[in-house]
């Protein structure tokens, strides 16, 4: 079988494997995607918040031991 036949029987499959695949409606698309972005701003927020004690801590350190 050359490559062209095998590129062709390759899209053919995909085409195939495409129809099987159940696609989630747009409610639960808008759900999930607010929920990455809430959990995205709680997680940054969270590590801004532990970069700024730890930048103190250090701080505190090196002001303690110069």
């Amino acid at each position: 079988m050359n490559w062209w036949q095998r590129l062709k029987t390759f899209f053919r499959e995909v085409v195939v494997e495409t129809k099987k695949v159940t696609w989630p409606a747009r409610d639960e698309v808008v759900a999930t995607t607010v929920v990455v972005i809430a959990a995205s701003f709680i997680f940054g927020i969270f590590l801004y918040v532990c970069d700024l004690a730890f930048f103190r801590l250090v701080d505190w350190v090196i002001r303690l031991l110069s």
